[in-house]
């Protein structure tokens, strides 16, 4: 049985990850955005820290914002679903374009802002487990400003098969590899920053501080998704209660007949008549 490790896809282990290895973190950002490290001249990170009171709370964010000498990067892992998630990412990218402007500057001074969202949830219905959202105009392939740009990297739509050409593809399944096999799998690519990479998360790994600040952490992200699943169940009940009174009130059938024609399951109309009953 493969040995589960450490993954970088709990961000508390991500960000600890790239911040305390620039030089991954410069060859990372080159692969995913497909520029050359080259261009990447200086990074500059805005938010070292890892406050102890964010391991055990729910609903905060741990992402990473980074300046380099023409662009501004936001890079967020993000394990649950949020039904805002797009609206959240347009509002987060807008206050980093937005971040750096001086009151009397011209507005020629705005750097290209990049969000980078890593999810561990499928956002999108096409199988490419990359999409770029850029500015564009309707109906043409022009583009209106090429200062937006938001990245959306799907881990469950990348492939298991190792490609040691394709880097970009190598960093998405390192982030969400888990095993010990996975990691090894990588590292036989021969692939020198890939090699690296493998090492310093086994090193990681065996830190007993770590793990247990990425064991807390997952924790608390479960948690939260069972909070998030719990509201959104509470209001599916809510509404389907809603339907069956409005329908017995309406036309005048019984509980049993309304949950008919709402074509609810057995154990369903078991649990509503439950819930009718004690109202």
């Amino acid at each position: 049985m493969s040995k589960k490790l450490i993954s970088a896809k709990i961000d508390v282990v991500f960000k600890k990850f790239f911040i305390e290895n620039r030089d991954l973190l410069k060859e990372f950002l080159a692969d995913i955005l497909e520029i050359p490290a080259d261009d990447i001249e200086e990074i500059i990170i805005t938010n070292h820290e890892i406050p102890p009171e964010s391991l055990a709370s729910k609903f905060c964010r741990l992402d990473l914002n980074l300046k380099l000498k023409t662009r501004l990067i936001n890079i967020e892992i993000q394990v649950n679903s949020e039904s805002d998630y797009k609206d959240r990412t347009l509002f987060y990218w807008a206050k980093l374009y937005t971040s750096e402007l001086k009151s009397g500057e011209p507005y020629e001074n705005l750097k290209q802002a990049i969000a980078v969202n890593i999810l561990n949830f499928n956002m999108f219905e096409g199988q490419d487990y990359h999409t770029e959202v850029i500015a564009a105009i309707k109906g043409s392939n022009e583009i209106f400003s090429d200062k937006f740009s938001i990245h959306f990297f799907e881990l469950k739509k990348v492939g298991k098969n190792i490609n040691p050409n394709n880097r970009k593809e190598l960093w998405i399944q390192f982030i969400n590899a888990d095993s010990e096999e996975e990691f090894k799998m990588l590292a036989e690519t021969k692939v020198p920053v890939m090699e690296k990479a493998v090492k310093v998360l086994l090193d990681m790994s065996e830190d007993t501080k770590i793990r247990e600040m990425a064991r807390m952490r997952e924790k608390m992200l479960h948690d939260e998704a069972s909070l998030i699943q719990g509201a959104r169940n509470e209001g599916v009940e809510q509404a389907t209660l809603k339907s069956i009174l409005n329908l017995m009130d309406s036309l005048n059938v019984t509980d049993k007949e309304a949950m008919n024609i709402l074509k609810l399951s057995e154990e369903e109309q078991i649990k509503y008549s439950k819930m009718l009953a004690d109202k």
